[in-house]
């Protein structure tokens, strides 16, 4: 495990407006206790400010739209496709061991639509990229149970490239690529969450990869009645995976590891 592995998942915690909010919380109501409590009323005016504007006003569809919209939906496919990669993200790995059976979670677009990619495209290789993203050693790989689910929905498995390995996007991308070995006038599909497109087509340039985006998983519409869902957890949940991607494409940036802030077509 790497110091700046760890690093990241720190950052990513740090940076998680949930998080940030639940901090100012109990920060703030410790300090009330104290004098001078004026600190301590801040912080908790900070977070109950910050919570009610999540819930009543679409944030989150705002910091997702621009993510999502960045790179359009596939109108003309082509007519021949060697690969296709899918980014981990849609298969639970803890939940999977537990239960025995492949589990799936909010990205499950990724493997559905790898799925029936890999059937309007029988020769196609089909690599799933996904190890574990936990600090605690010894987790369960995410590839290995999405592999069982793709082979159960009828793509052969000597089709299957199963990379277990990685921890991160940037590693998705290095480890793939060293498995896959694609060649000059390739073509390979990238799916993945469409928030999730700009920062991965960033990677996968840098490596030299070029890859075509297949987004799916889409979390915000222009149609406003959309933008406020029934269930207050899911604005926040949107506004936490938005800025889990604005934040990584400006560490990735400064990191060297993709070459514009904001990746496009």
């Amino acid at each position: 495990m790497t110091l700046l592995f760890v690093l990241g998942k720190i950052a990513g915690w740090l940076t998680t407006p949930t998080n940030l909010l639940l901090a100012f919380l109990i920060l703030g109501t410790a300090l009330v206790w104290r004098r001078p409590r004026r600190s301590g009323r801040a912080l908790l005016v900070l977070g109950i400010a910050g919570l009610i504007a999540i819930w009543t006003l679409p944030v989150g569809q705002w910091a997702l739209l621009p993510l999502e919209d960045r790179f359009p939906q596939v109108t003309h496919p082509p007519a021949h496709v060697d690969g296709i990669i899918v980014l981990g993200g849609g298969v639970s790995p803890d939940m999977s061991a537990v239960r025995g059976i492949p589990a799936l979670n909010g990205a499950a677009e990724r493997v559905t639509t790898a799925a029936v990619l890999a059937r309007r495209y029988p020769e196609a290789k089909v690599l799933y990229t996904s190890g574990s993203g936990e600090l605690a050693p010894g987790a369960p790989d995410e590839a290995t149970p999405a592999g069982a689910l793709l082979a159960a929905l009828g793509v052969a498995p000597d089709r299957l490239i199963l990379e277990s390995r990685s921890r991160t996007t940037y590693e998705n991308v290095r480890e793939s690529k060293a498995l896959a070995d694609p060649k000059p006038g390739q073509t390979w599909i990238l799916v993945t969450s469409a928030a999730h497109m700009p920062r991965s087509v960033g990677l996968f340039r840098k490596a030299g990869w070029d890859v075509l985006p297949w987004p799916v998983g889409y979390k915000s519409a222009t149609d406003a009645r959309l933008w406020l869902p029934e269930d207050p957890g899911l604005m926040i949940q949107h506004l936490d995976v938005a800025m889990h991607e604005w934040v990584g494409l400006v560490g990735y940036w400064l990191e060297g590891r993709i070459d514009s802030v904001f990746p496009g077509p």
